[in-house]
């Protein structure tokens, strides 16, 4: 009983004696639990999970599979923890590998877990990419609208130019066949002035006087009569010269034939000498019978020249007349095209990077350079999105034309001669440059190849042909400056500045814009354009700024006034070509102006600001509308060349540097609000005399 006792004590001391730090479940040590890691739901199956599991605890009982021992039976006991301990080790180990391989799974979830985040990011980019490029198709769809109405509107000019190239070429197979009139005139001349060369020196008598006279064509059938009378009175003279010689030949050799009988010792030499004489006989026959066919063949020939210059003379009064009549109707449609395109056209020029601005350009594209050339786009700054990635913005714009930094004037004066030419037509134009300073203003319209001596030398080239239609002009030229809301004359003394008052004065019933007390210079010839450009940039009101060393502080504008009358039809034009500078668009932030510098700058931003507002009141389209041209002195000066009776075109010149970007955007985003303006039909400023 006192073993039994004995033994049951111990057993229930073992029993219930408490878990150790291994944490023994059913029997077991129980892995310490893992702290730090969430459970990850069901487990992957790994190499344990074939384990079979006991019912109670969810663990392997390492003594289930061994015999129950007895109470007292202490060494087989021991025995069965060791196997216990050693078993329980080895699923410690197995455990900790399970571990490292959770770790292992766990990382690749947090991998995945990152590459998904990764790629929402990604889907929300290309999400608002693919929102901006739908709001781009949509604009590019109504932009294509757009495109649709040019093409339509280009295809009508095209019909145009295809009759202009018809009468074109009309006009050049005349000029051809006068040329081969003349070519045919001049071969025939030298033809007879080779064989009146020949003449004299086979015959030294001969002489013939032959002139010309160029200038007129019905002189020259005179001369060309007179020579041929002359080189028939020549040929003439040479038959009878020839006969002469040939019955003195027969004289001479029917003497030779009585002295061959008279003198038969010299037989052989009389008959050698006979052979030859009738030889050159022969060969004299031959050369009258030669002559005559060829002066018969030339009367024929200039009798024939003489049909064709009659008739070459008829065709060119005839195509004098047409002239007359098609350049009325070039003017016209010339005019009904410029309609057309647009009151206010916009063109976009970028000036190339200076040598001291290497490595400073900002990234400006152009889609459409191979095409229309119409199109530009600015690249943005890169700049961090919230979620963190680097996004460059885009921002395209579209004008009536885009000229690239290597776009010369001469290319730039090509598209703008046709307005040079409704000028000449009756038409007030006006043409003006708008930008921030250094981005090319003064060199577009002033330098030696541009605009404004372009178009003096356009408009004294294309008079000089009109006057064989009859057409006589008369040009007259006025240069001022806009400088504080004061007019200056910039062809007058610079010690007048701002003492001087000059008033703009309005003509609404002809539309016309006179200054007071300023001079004004008759412009009979190209060289005293030059002469007025170096005057007046010498007087007009520059500085330097931040922005730029040299800055234009005033408004130029360059005033063509022309008037034209056709002697034969007795119409009379008169026509406008205003030729504007604007001041630096620049801001007083980036200008960093202070004094009179700052100022000027206020002025400057002010009529800017009021030719933005006297644009955008024109772009509402109500008709009566009040619109502001008071506001300043700029647009007041330049009322009816804004308010829809003049075609106007206007420049935004635009830097390439990068550090010029945000007034590059502004001054496109003006242009593109300016190229949305419609100011109505110009009207032509001509009469017919009674």
């Amino acid at each position: 009983m006192g073993r039994s006792n004995s033994s049951s004590g111990f057993s229930k001391s073992v029993g219930s004696r408490p878990n150790s730090s291994l944490g023994i479940r059913g029997g077991v040590p129980a892995p310490a639990p893992r702290t730090g890691i969430s459970a990850p739901g069901p487990r992957p199956t790994s190499s344990l999970s074939d384990r079979p599991e006991s019912g109670g605890s969810g663990g392997i009982d390492p003594t289930a599979a061994m015999p129950r021992r007895k109470a007292w039976d202490l060494k087989g006991r021991l025995e069965d923890t060791e196997s216990a301990i050693e078993m329980m080790k080895s699923m410690m180990m197995q455990e900790r590998t399970e571990s490292n391989n959770i770790k292992e799974q766990l990382e690749d979830h947090k991998l995945k877990a990152y590459q998904l985040e990764t790629m929402r990011v990604t889907l929300e980019t290309k999400n608002t990419q693919v929102q901006l490029e739908l709001e781009n198709t949509m604009k590019k769809a109504s932009e294509l609208e757009r495109l649709l109405d040019d093409e339509r509107r280009d295809r009508r000019q095209e019909r145009d130019d295809a009759a202009r190239r018809l009468r074109d070429e009309t006009d050049d197979i005349r000029r051809k066949l006068r040329d081969e009139v003349e070519a045919l005139i001049k071969s025939n001349r030298e033809a007879m002035e080779n064989l009146e060369r020949r003449a004299r020196m086979e015959i030294e008598d001969e002489r013939a006087a032959r002139q010309r006279e160029v200038q007129e064509i019905s002189t020259r059938a005179a001369m060309e009569r007179q020579k041929l009378e002359m080189e028939m009175g020549g040929s003439a003279r040479e038959i009878r010269g020839l006969k002469t010689e040939l019955e003195a030949t027969i004289t001479e050799l029917e003497r030779e034939k009585a002295m061959t009988a008279n003198l038969k010792s010299t037989l052989s030499e009389s008959s050698s000498t006979t052979l030859q004489l009738e030889s050159s006989a022969r060969a004299l026959r031959t050369r009258i019978e030669m002559l005559e066919s060829a002066g018969q063949s030339q009367a024929q020939s200039f009798a024939e020249l003489e049909q064709r210059l009659r008739q070459a003379l008829e065709e060119t009064a005839i195509a004098k007349e047409k002239l007359r009549v098609e350049e009325t109707l070039r003017r016209k449609l010339h005019n009904q095209v410029q309609e057309l395109k647009g009151n206010i056209r916009v063109f976009c020029r970028v000036r190339p990077t200076l040598p001291a601005e290497a490595g400073g350009g900002a990234e400006m594209q152009f889609p459409d350079t191979d095409k229309e050339g119409k199109e530009i786009q600015i690249i943005g700054a890169a700049e961090k999105s919230a979620l963190g990635n680097v996004v460059t913005k885009a921002y395209p714009f579209s004008f009536d034309k885009v000229f690239g930094p290597t776009a010369q004037n001469p290319e730039v004066f090509e598209e703008i001669s046709q307005l040079v030419q409704s000028a000449l037509d009756g038409y007030n134009v006006c043409i003006f440059c708008y930008g921030q300073t250094g981005s090319g203003k003064t060199y577009t319209m002033s330098s030696s190849d541009g605009m404004i001596p372009k178009a003096v030398h356009q408009i004294y080239e294309t008079a000089k042909q009109l006057e064989e239609k009859g057409w006589t002009y008369t040009m007259e030229g006025q240069f001022v400056e806009v400088y504080n809301e004061n007019i200056n004359d910039l062809l007058g003394q610079a010690d007048d500045f701002d003492k001087k008052k000059h008033e703009i004065r309005h003509d609404p019933k002809e539309c016309k814009t006179t200054i007071t007390d300023i001079n004004t210079v008759v412009l009979d010839n190209p060289a005293k354009v030059e002469q007025i450009l170096n005057r007046a940039s010498k007087t007009r009101s520059v500085a330097a700024t931040q922005a730029n060393e040299r800055s234009s502080r005033s408004h130029s504008v360059f005033i063509l006034k022309l008037r034209g009358v056709n002697s034969v039809t007795g119409e009379r034009s008169e026509g406008t070509l205003n030729l504007v500078d604007l001041a630096g668009s620049e801001r007083l932030a980036h200008s960093q102006a202070t004094g009179d510098r700052l100022k000027e700058t206020q002025s400057i931003n002010k009529s800017l600001s009021c030719l933005g507002d006297v644009i955008a009141a024109l772009g509402n389209g109500k008709e009566g509308a009040h619109i502001p041209y008071r506001n300043s002195k700029l647009t007041y000066l330049l009322q009816y060349s804004l308010g829809g009776n003049s075609k106007c075109l206007m420049f935004v010149m635009v830097s390439p540097m990068q550090a010029h970007l945000a007034e590059t955007l502004t001054s496109l985003k003006f242009a593109t609000k300016v190229n949305n303006t419609s100011i109505g039909t110009a009207k032509k400023q001509s009469k017919v005399s009674a």
